[in-house]
């Protein structure tokens, strides 16, 4: 059985991570709009790992005779500036995801719920993969400034991502 505060923690987390899946489907949705295909293609495969993550903490609540609580999930922003101003968003949030999940750890170990942390490991390493994706884009999009040739050419590169099914979410299928 978990304790009480592991699930309000895990609950909290799996809110934050449905509010991230939101907030990329805004993103994705405003590029879709502007024509910037590609860039709405990595959006919404973004949209489908926060929806994945969610699923992930649910699982494992519900694995450990926990109870989810789906709260309401509060509104995201609808718009960007430019693609720039988005990655720099993404980058900003996958950092405070980072905090979330770091807290969510400490939490664990001070509760002395070694299952859990032990889950949290994957999302640790998920984050680390989060931060310096968008970190990378950030830094392209950077280079590519005003130069609307590269900002085509990164917009069909991003139109190859494909959604990959998180390993903890494949392990079940």
């Amino acid at each position: 059985m978990i304790s009480p505060k592991i699930q309000d923690a895990i609950n909290a987390q799996i809110n934050a991570e449905f509010w991230s899946a939101y907030l990329y489907l805004a993103m994705g949705m405003h590029f879709e709009a502007e024509g910037r295909t590609g860039i709405a293609n990595w959006f919404r495969i973004q949209f489908k790992e926060e929806q994945a993550h969610a699923e992930i903490f649910i699982n494992y609540l519900l694995s450990r005779g926990g109870r989810v609580v789906l709260k309401p999930i509060a509104d995201v922003p609808e718009s960007w500036a430019s693609p720039l101003a988005a990655f720099e968003d993404t980058l900003a949030h996958e950092e405070k995801v980072t905090a979330l999940i770091n807290n969510l750890y400490a939490l664990a170990e001070s509760e002395h719920d070694y299952a859990t942390r032990g889950k949290l490991d994957w999302f640790i390493s998920e984050q680390v993969e989060e931060e310096e994706t968008a970190n990378q884009l950030v830094e392209r999009l950077r280079l590519i400034g005003n130069d609307n040739l590269a900002l085509y050419m990164l917009d069909q590169e991003l139109a190859t991502r494909v959604y990959n099914v998180p390993s903890p979410l494949a392990a079940k299928a």
